[in-house]
């Protein structure tokens, strides 16, 4: 019985300290927006340090947040709040007691929403394509690069001014390509950009359109015949630039749209053939074993 007393006697010290201690933390509720907008529901990194520097000369992270409007609970102090939205970011330094406060930061930026079609106006996968966003310098488009990263149909934050948007299409559909080197789709000959001027507290909407289709190539001893097997490709442009190499009985590839030359290997003998690529038109191309030349 002394035992219990003595607990709860224990107890009834530390929970009203415990509440006290609760009572003396502050609190910040934080938003953000562009310009005078309003504010932004997803994309936000947010980080609060400690305004005094350490003795190393940096300043301590106290508590980060993924959260659109988080409610941060921190001692009271000094403190430097600090928002990352994309390329974007701003920065306010407060003095907080043990109140709640609701602060908002203003990003002096806009925002990117990049859309990718294929085929007419037919969206794509966002795995199919890579998104780059570029600073452009004088006769110079891609001068700069600074986001490798983008994915379509995201609100990328950046600050205001000119910038060259690239998007590159991907080859996850083909079989049969020489590079096994990578994990993810191929990039294939099929680039599509634009350049566009951000403002402050606008959202810039960028289309870009890519002109594709996916060539299944044959080396045949007649037309419609049978494709032989043990075979090798090489796609190259008129100009004779390579574009991709295969192998296999028919190996496929996404290609833009365009005039090309394959040369097929077999048996030690070479063959060659012209083809044309049309967007959105999916067919077979046959290289007849003919006319070699070794």
């Amino acid at each position: 019985m002394r035992s219990l007393v003595f607990l709860a006697f224990a107890l009834g010290l530390a929970f009203p300290a415990f509440a006290q201690d609760q009572e003396g933390q502050g609190t910040l509720n934080l938003s953000a927006a562009l310009g005078t907008g309003p504010a932004l529901q997803a994309g936000l990194r947010w980080r609060v340090f400690k305004s005094q520097t350490d003795p190393d000369g940096t300043h301590r992270l106290i508590v980060e947040s993924a959260l659109p409007h988080p409610s941060l609970t921190v001692p009271p102090g000094d403190y430097v709040i600090h928002v990352a939205f994309g390329l974007a970011s701003a920065t306010k330094a407060i003095s907080l007691g043990a109140e709640a406060r609701d602060t908002k930061l203003i990003l002096s930026a806009g925002a990117l929403r990049i859309h990718c079609t294929a085929q007419g106006d037919r969206a794509v996968d966002p795995a199919d394509v890579s998104l780059a966003i570029y600073v452009p310098e004088r006769n110079n488009a891609t001068a700069k690069l600074v986001y490798a990263k983008a994915r379509e149909n995201e609100v990328i934050g950046v600050p205001e001014g000119n910038y060259h948007i690239a998007s590159t299409f991907l080859d996850n559909r083909g079989v049969g390509s020489l590079d096994k080197t990578r994990n993810v789709g191929i990039a294939t000959n099929s680039i599509s950009a634009g350049d566009v001027n951000v403002a402050t507290g606008k959202i810039v909407d960028v289309t870009l359109r890519h002109h594709v289709a996916t060539l299944t190539i044959k080396l045949v001893t007649a037309p419609g015949g049978g494709a032989l097997a043990n075979s090798t490709f090489t796609v190259l442009t008129p100009g004779g630039d390579i574009v991709r190499e295969l192998a296999g009985a028919f190996p496929s590839l996404v290609l833009a749209e365009g005039e090309y030359v394959v040369v097929a290997r077999h048996d030690a003998k070479t063959y060659q053939a012209t083809f044309t690529v049309q967007s959105g038109q999916d067919r077979d191309v046959e290289v007849l074993a003919r006319g070699a030349t070794n």
